[in-house]
């Protein structure tokens, strides 16, 4: 969308776009019906520029962000690349550079909104700096033990507790990333899965197995698939890379690598286990199967 008139400016780092950060856009569109809303938002994220020991786990790549936040009701989404270079700017040099040029006549955050160098920018400071352009809208303070944070978010996929993860989403947690290959052995044991690696940078769910969804992301249209899903280090192999493994069910045709593929986690089976012998996690391995069927609804008649 090229933005040539007047708009509503929704600022925040939507990490995740849980349902509050859909709150948000919602009171922005309400603000001034028919005006576009445009989402601000930052990327890296900002602790990681300051911080770096102590940024949060990223719930969400930025393509997915972006995507979210169309889904939410953006018209338009702005990306400010966070740099040191920009953590130094003033608060009336964040004015200037970043939201004047989009026209705003009102600018949504939330009420605990810092910007500028050294946080010295408060919503007072934005609704002084706009007065006669754009007013604010403050939205209450939305703290790491309400109903809907992205910290909180993070505190249940630690937990592996999926299903809580997609109440505060509002849709189940997915984890996107472009196919690798792996060892190929669940190719010869007859459940070839897609893998994904795990950076430090980006939540997971903690290790275990999991019913949920594959989506292959490169191909408009695409429906997703059941699927089981392993989470972690393949300690029965002694691994010690930490991957996303997913067998879509009854699929051993699909060709994934170097796909871009979103993982959807819709409930925990069990915990990660060593096995001492094939055999036996062949055993488990069609046990996790069928009940990926069964939580899925998927059970053969």
């Amino acid at each position: 969308m090229i933005l040539g008139g007047p708009t509503v400016v929704a600022i925040g780092n939507f990490d995740g776009v849980h349902q509050g950060h859909r709150e948000v856009l919602a009171v922005a569109r309400a603000t001034s019906p028919g005006l576009p809303v445009v989402a601000v938002t930052f990327w890296p994220h900002p602790m990681l520029v300051l911080r770096p020991d102590a940024a949060p786990e990223l719930l969400c790549d930025l393509p997915e962000r972006i995507e979210l936040l169309r889904a939410a009701g953006a018209d338009e989404v702005r990306v400010v690349e966070f740099t040191k270079r920009t953590a130094e700017w003033s608060p009336e040099e964040f004015v200037e550079r970043v939201l004047l040029p989009l026209r705003p006549v009102a600018v949504v955050v939330g009420e605990n909104f810092r910007f500028g160098h050294k946080a010295a920018g408060t919503v007072e400071t934005l609704r002084k700096l706009g007065e006669g352009t754009f007013e604010v809208n403050a939205l209450p303070l939305v703290s790491d033990d309400a109903a809907y944070s992205s910290s909180r978010v993070r505190r249940a996929l630690d937990d592996g507790d999926v299903e809580l993860a997609a109440d505060i989403l509002g849709r189940p947690f997915r984890y996107t990333g472009i196919v690798v290959m792996g060892d190929q052995r669940g190719r010869t044991l007859g459940y070839p899965t897609a893998n994904l690696t795990v950076p430090e940078t980006h939540a997971c769910p903690a290790d275990g197995v999991y019913a949920g969804w594959l989506t292959c992301l490169d191909t408009p249209g695409a429906q997703p698939m059941a699927a089981a899903i392993s989470v972690g280090t393949n300690p029965t192999f002694d691994g010690s890379e930490r991957r996303v493994e997913t067998y879509v069910i009854d699929r051993t045709d699909l060709e994934l690598y170097g796909c871009r593929i979103g993982v959807d986690f819709v409930h925990r089976l069990r915990g990660q286990v060593k096995f001492d012998s094939l055999d036996d996690l062949i055993v488990q391995m069609n046990a996790d199967v069928d009940a990926t069927r069964r939580q899925l609804g998927t059970a053969r008649g």
